[in-house]
């Protein structure tokens, strides 16, 4: 999940550098979005793994 945010944010980049502000905007969104849920199956797995060796 984590290679389509930085895909995105790609596809951002190159859209701002030739001038399509709204292809870049939307890809940026999506690759904040795909970003921030990457980062909170990260941290619910590191927890999980937590309890789980609490056992």
């Amino acid at each position: 999940m984590l290679y389509y945010a930085v895909v995105f944010l790609v596809i951002a980049l190159v859209a701002g550098l030739l001038g399509f502000g709204g292809i870049a905007g939307a890809s940026a969104g999506i690759a904040q979005i795909l970003f921030f849920v990457f980062l909170a199956l990260l941290v619910l797995s590191l927890v999980a793994g937590l309890f789980r060796r609490a056992r």
